[in-house]
């Protein structure tokens, strides 16, 4: 079931189950072609991505035994090297017509970092900032520690893919890759930090908090 949400940009949704990967490659590139705007939070069941920046050694088991372990694998368009996907993360996905909007896919990839740290400091305290030689999202507080994996796609001048914020999850799929080119061991969640309270409430507080700094973001950019 999906929740409806406010934004003055586009239609969002908030998803309640996990979403299969290839359901939603389908539903990206279909927004793309249609140029249909929304913005989708939800989840997916174990797999790993492989984005256009992926090598070869930053994958650490041969795929046969990821199949063996119930993980599925996608080679994927978006950026960015591998990631895993869990049950508990956040993923937020952003698919908007930056030439209607008149905006640069390096202010949309700002926009979109800028409202994960405000939401996430709003919600639960958390200061993250970027780490310019690993892309992602860090801890201030211990720059090594990665809490947001960033992946977006912008062809054809609209936006898809997006972030994958690690709460709830048990981070067990990352052992098979160096995400994004760091170690497992680097990534942490909100749970770890002692930060969750009332998960389902926090998960809905902060997609309110991350779509009111993106519309106010934007509408800033476009003013």
């Amino acid at each position: 079931m999906a929740k409806f949400l406010h934004s003055q940009l586009a239609p969002s949704f908030l998803l309640e189950t996990p979403i299969s990967y290839p359901k939603y490659l389908k539903f990206q590139e279909s927004s793309r072609r249609l140029r249909r705007e929304s913005f989708l939070f939800l989840d997916h069941r174990p797999c790993l991505t492989a984005g256009l920046a992926a090598k070869a050694e930053n994958l650490l088991v041969p795929k046969s035994l990821l199949a063996d372990e119930g993980i599925a694998y996608y080679e994927v368009s978006r950026g960015g090297d591998y990631t895993a996907h869990e049950p508990g993360q956040i993923v937020a996905y952003i698919h908007l017509d930056l030439k209607k909007r008149s905006i640069t896919l390096i202010d949309f990839v700002n926009t979109l970092l800028q409202s994960v740290q405000n939401a996430s400091l709003e919600i639960w305290g958390l200061e993250l900032i970027e780490n310019r030689s690993k892309p992602g999202l860090y801890l201030k507080d211990s720059p090594g520690q990665k809490l947001v994996s960033v992946g977006v796609l912008g062809k054809s001048y609209f936006t898809s893919f997006g972030i994958a914020l690690n709460a709830v999850n048990h981070l067990k799929t990352f052992q098979y890759i160096h995400p994004c080119g760091g170690l497992a061991k680097d990534m942490v969640t909100v749970q770890s930090l002692g930060k969750i309270r009332d998960w389902e409430e926090e998960r809905r507080r902060w997609v309110g908090a991350f779509l009111f700094h993106f519309d106010r973001l934007i509408y800033f950019l476009t003013k």
